[in-house]
């Protein structure tokens, strides 16, 4: 025993004596390069991004900055899991929703450079049969127009499809090809469907095989996949909609080029880091990718198939589709950026290759992209991302409203055949119409007697009569304007 505690004592002493003998390695600085060359501190990014999640209602987000073509913060807020406190770490799984898009991109593009496929070859040169024998694409069998749209038209989304079949606009929920393909963008999921039609039989691997092989092992992205993986099932993050309600989680088990990815934001960020760097591709095939394929000029992203077509607004930007990259240009030289959205998950990713600098934001929060221009700006001094074309409108400030002042607004109100619910449920103001598809929401107060949601731009105006009783209320949504009396 006294050996024993003599061992101990003399290692104990010899640890001491060398750590003393280590002089401590020096301290990286913390803090971030923006694009013009001032620095932000972490202390200062976690102090902005903590007051915009509180202001805006976000349940969790999560950013990285890249300097110098390589990771220099990642960082993140909030909760995967709010109702078990749960916080988001990076090794957290989030829904990456269209920024599977990006990566799908990369692999086609490596894909073009080895000479498997060419930009401007038909889709259906790939195809082991006619398009429309396809069970998907039975709907065209009538159109001849399929034969015309290439693999440079599924990247740059000019197929002349809706985004998914269920948004056409004829309400039909059926594939239909709207224009001519080639002739203007329209962003469309079933274009990058049918790309990935194209690559699994024309490489005989599917997609998760490809995505394995090409891009998530080469870039350490261990817990990225386009199908659900057990590994998953210790650390994701759940979705959160406008009110802050938690979304069911859903774990896809089949593939899909358009939107099934899960990754983290260490993953993704390695990802970027990879694509700022060129790795896997030459300088000619990212060049190509990165070249402008097709201008943009509506008024917003979605709907997709929208013509409203302005004279300048975005030409100062030269805002248009890469392939698989959105682009515009600015003061600090040309950028590439891509999206991600689906409900309770928002994602943005904006790069400026010649500042070697990237910033990526995902957050499992329909109130995420409502912070997205001022984490932007205060960030990395972003002023550029065409905001209005992507709906990013930044958040109302609420005010807040005592209980014994929301409890003169509960009731029901009546115009015609339709009722719209006032309730109060945890201190909240909720709102319900029984005619037109509004569900139980959150109202919040803007300033006396007025209202808003935060999931659309509508507006509740309670109007008081002579003695100060409220007797009726005005929902005001653009143009338009309802007014419902109350009738208890």
């Amino acid at each position: 025993m006294k050996n024993c505690f003599a061992a101990i004592s003399f290692l104990f002493f010899t640890l001491q004596t060398t750590f003393a003998q280590v002089k401590p390695a020096a301290i990286a600085p913390k803090q971030i390069n923006r694009l013009d060359g001032s620095s932000i501190s972490f202390t200062d990014i976690d102090k902005t991004i903590n007051e915009l999640m509180s202001a805006a209602e976000v349940t969790g987000l999560c950013l990285t900055v890249i300097n110098d073509n390589k990771i220099a913060c990642t960082k993140t807020y909030g909760y995967k899991n709010k109702e078990k406190n749960e916080l988001i770490d990076t090794s957290t799984c989030f829904y990456a929703a269209s920024l599977s898009k990006a990566v799908f991109a990369y692999i086609v593009m490596q894909l073009v450079q080895e000479g498997v496929l060419e930009l401007d070859k038909p889709i259906w040169s790939y195809i082991n049969k006619p398009l429309p024998q396809y069970d998907n694409y039975n709907d065209l069998m009538n159109d001849d127009r399929w034969k015309q749209i290439t693999v440079r038209h599924c990247l740059c989304h000019a197929t002349g499809f809706p985004n998914w079949r269920w948004f056409n606009p004829n309400g039909n929920n059926k594939l239909e090809i709207f224009f001519v393909p080639g002739e203007r963008y329209a962003y469309s999921g079933e274009g990058i469907a049918l790309l990935q039609l194209a690559v699994e039989e024309a490489t005989q691997k599917n997609l998760e095989q490809l995505a394995q092989e090409r891009v998530f092992k080469p870039f350490g992205m261990t817990r990225t996949s386009y199908i659900w993986q057990p590994a998953f099932e210790n650390d994701y993050a759940f979705g959160y909609d406008a009110n802050g309600d938690v979304l069911k989680k859903k774990k896809r088990t089949k593939a899909g080029a358009a939107g099934s990815m899960e990754t983290t934001i260490a993953d993704y960020s390695r990802f970027i880091e990879a694509v700022m760097q060129g790795r896997g591709l030459n300088e000619k095939t990212k060049q190509e990718m990165l070249s402008p394929q097709i201008a943009i000029k509506t008024k917003h992203q979605f709907p997709s198939l929208n013509t409203d077509t302005l004279d300048d607004t975005y030409k100062s930007i030269d805002l248009s589709y890469g392939l698989g990259w959105g682009l515009f240009k600015c003061t600090y030289g040309p950028a590439f950026f891509k999206e991600g959205h689906d409900d309770g998950w928002v994602h943005y990713n904006v790069n400026f290759p010649d500042k070697k600098t990237s910033i990526i934001i995902m957050s499992n929060s329909s109130n995420g992209e409502s912070i997205f221009k001022e984490t932007l700006e205060k960030i990395i001094g972003d002023v550029y991302t065409p905001y209005d074309w992507e709906n990013y409108t930044p958040y109302k400030p609420v005010v807040k409203a005592a209980d014994t002042s929301l409890s003169q607004y509960p009731g029901v109100y009546a115009a015609d055949s339709a009722k719209a619910i006032i309730t109060i449920e945890g201190g909240q103001l909720k709102v319900e119409l029984d005619k037109g598809g509004l569900q139980k929401s959150n109202l919040y107060m803007e300033k006396a007697d007025l209202f808003f949601l935060k999931m659309a731009a509508i507006q509740f105006q309670f109007v008081r009569d002579a003695s100060g009783k409220i007797e009726k209320l005005i929902i005001i949504g653009g143009s338009e304007q309802h007014e419902f009396k109350r009738v208890n």
